[in-house]
C-alpha cells in the first residue's frame, strides 16, 4: 500500500495532519522521539536538515510540515536568522522532495503540500524574514508544479495564525487570542484541525495543482 510521508508530523499541523490520516499508511519524520497513534504509521526521529533519509519506496504525497515565527523589526533581523528561516522552511522541503522525487512520480494521483503564510501576499510589518522564505516556497510549488505536471500534484497552504505550540509566544494569553481573531473577517484564528481538513482534501482532490490555498479567516481578500 502506497505511503503518505508527512515532515514534522508529531506537533501543531503535522500532528492535526497525521491524526487525521489514522487508517493511512503514513511515516512521520521529527526531530523529537515520538509514539504513533495509529498501527498504520510509522516514525523516523531525524533532522531533514541533515539529509540522511530512510528509502521509501511505494510513497504516494509528500507533506512538508516545519516552519518558524520569527518576527522582529527588520534592523534587528541578523544574517543567521534569514539563514535559519530559507533552511528550515525551503531547503528542507527542496532536501525531501529531491530524494524522494522518484518514487513518489510512480504513484497514482502523486501529491506534494507545502505550507506558505497569509503574510506573504498581506505585507505585514515584523515579518521581512519568514515572508522572504515562504514566498520563495510559494515560487517554488508553482515552479514544482509545472515541471511535474501530470506525474505529481504540487500544492501550498497559506494560513492566517494557526493556534498551535509554535505560535505559543503570540497566543500567550486569553486576551492575545481575542485581539488575534478579532483582526480577521471571520473573527478567528485558525485551529491545526482547519489546516489539516485542508491538507487531507488536496491529498484527495486530483484536479488541484500549482495552486495557494488560502486558510486565513478572509485576510487576504475581505476588508471589514
Amino acid at each position: 500500500m502506497s505511503k503518505i510521508l508527512i515532515v514534522g508530523g508529531t506537533k501543531g499541523i503535522g500532528e492535526a495532519i497525521s491524526s487525521e490520516l489514522l487508517e493511512k499508511e503514513c511515516v512521520i519524520f521529527s526531530r523529537e522521539s515520538y509514539n504513533v497513534k495509529s498501527s498504520h504509521h510509522t516514525h523516523y526521529c531525524l533532522d531533514v536538515a541533515d539529509g540522511n533519509f530512510p528509502e521509501i519506496d511505494d510513497i504516494s504525497s509528500i507533506i512538508y510540515c516545519p516552519g518558524t515565527i520569527n518576527l522582529k523589526p527588520f534592523r534587528s533581523l541578523k544574517d543567521t536568522d534569514f539563514q535559519n528561516d530559507f533552511e528550515v522552511n525551503v531547503k528542507g522541503a527542496v532536501k525531501v522532495i529531491q530524494h524522494y522525487q522518484r518514487p513518489l512520480s510512480k504513484a497514482e494521483n502523486a501529491s506534494i503540500i507545502l505550507f506558505s503564510t497569509v503574510a506573504v501576499t498581506q505585507g505585514m510589518p515584523f515579518h521581512a524574514s519568514i515572508a522572504a522564505s515562504k514566498g520563495a516556497l510559494e515560487g517554488l510549488t508553482k515552479s514544482l508544479a509545472a515541471e511535474f505536471a501530470g506525474k505529481i500534484r504540487v500544492n501550498c497552504i497559506a494560513p492566517t495564525l494557526t493556534n498551535t505550540p509554535l505560535a505559543s509566544g503570540i497566543l500567550r494569553n486569553e486576551e492575545a487570542v481575542k485581539r488575534s481573531n478579532e483582526r480577521h473577517p471571520s473573527k478567528r484564528i485558525n485551529s491545526a484541525n482547519d489546516i489539516a481538513s485542508t491538507a487531507v482534501f488536496l491529498l484527495q482532490n486530483n484536479n488541484i495543482t500549482g495552486q495557494i490555498i488560502n486558510v486565513d479567516g478572509g485576510m487576504s481578500t475581505l476588508k471589514v
